[in-house]
């Protein structure tokens, strides 16, 4: 409290001076130490435990002395570094101020998540129609993939003089399953671009693809080695994740929302 923002009269000074010594325990029970006269508000120290908390640390006594010495530390090295002048290089600036607006955007965007908050009505929609889009059945599947129309025709031939597609696939421009021979292991339809899906569940256990298959990637020779009931997960096990990747569209909807009202030159 500043004498200057009193009133000059007699009964203002005595009523400062003795309320001084409440005001100094005040102030000093928000802080947790003093650095060179700078004092280290108590709020900066439950930031950080709050932050370790969020991460399983449970609050203790030694949890607290921990955040007391590392922020001590942090001001002893910031205090240096704008003794020596850190604090008036532009690039310091520069980042110093994008901390300050990723404090503010996780802030605003933590209260926005808060207000609208995902209903279980929408997550179990959401849930319903990755269901449908997955489809009932996982497939087991081979492919080979090459370059041109020829070669993968070339290929069938083989398959069908029995040659073996294990060692077909050796020739395959796809790194990921030559070596496995061709092998993709288990997955849905929705795995794949929609020719080769499109093909693949047309086949039979033990059945390749008599046409070359076309895709963005090339030509492909599928063989479908399994087939079986695809599990998911229930509503209750994928809800967390659920809730999370839709609060994040809600959250980028929000975000277009405000630049399409924004002013940008």
């Amino acid at each position: 409290m500043k004498v200057s923002l009193l009133r000059t009269s007699v009964f203002a000074l005595t009523a400062a001076f003795s309320m001084a010594p409440m005001l100094a325990g005040n102030a000093y029970a928000q802080n947790i130490a003093t650095v060179n006269g700078k004092a280290i508000p108590k709020v900066r120290a439950d930031v950080m435990v709050e932050a370790q908390v969020a991460q399983g640390q449970p609050d203790t006594p030694e949890l607290r002395k921990m955040v007391r010495e590392e922020l001590i530390r942090r001001e002893i090295l910031a205090q240096q570094a704008a003794n020596q002048g850190y604090e008036k290089q532009m690039s310091v600036l520069a980042q110093m101020m994008l901390a300050r607006q990723s404090v503010l955007i996780n802030a605003y965007v933590a209260d926005y998540v808060a207000k609208h908050p995902v209903s279980d009505e929408a997550l179990k929609k959401e849930y319903e129609a990755i269901k449908l889009g997955l489809g009932n059945k996982e497939y087991k599947v081979r492919h080979i993939l090459v370059g041109t129309e020829d070669e993968a025709k070339d290929i069938i031939n083989k398959l069908k003089n029995g040659e073996k597609f294990e060692e077909l696939a050796k020739a395959s421009k796809d790194p990921g399953s030559r070596e496995r021979g061709g092998e993709l292991g288990w997955a849905t339809p929705a795995n794949y671009v929609q020719p080769f899906s499109a093909a693949m569940v047309k086949l039979e256990n033990g059945k390749f693809t008599e046409e070359p298959v076309k895709s963005d990637f090339g030509y492909h020779v599928i063989m479908l080695d399994d087939t079986r009931e695809l599990k998911l997960p229930s509503f209750e096990e994928t809800k967390p994740q659920l809730a999370h990747r839709m609060q994040q569209q809600v959250i980028e909807q929000h975000i277009k929302e405000l630049m399409s009202k924004a002013k940008i030159q």
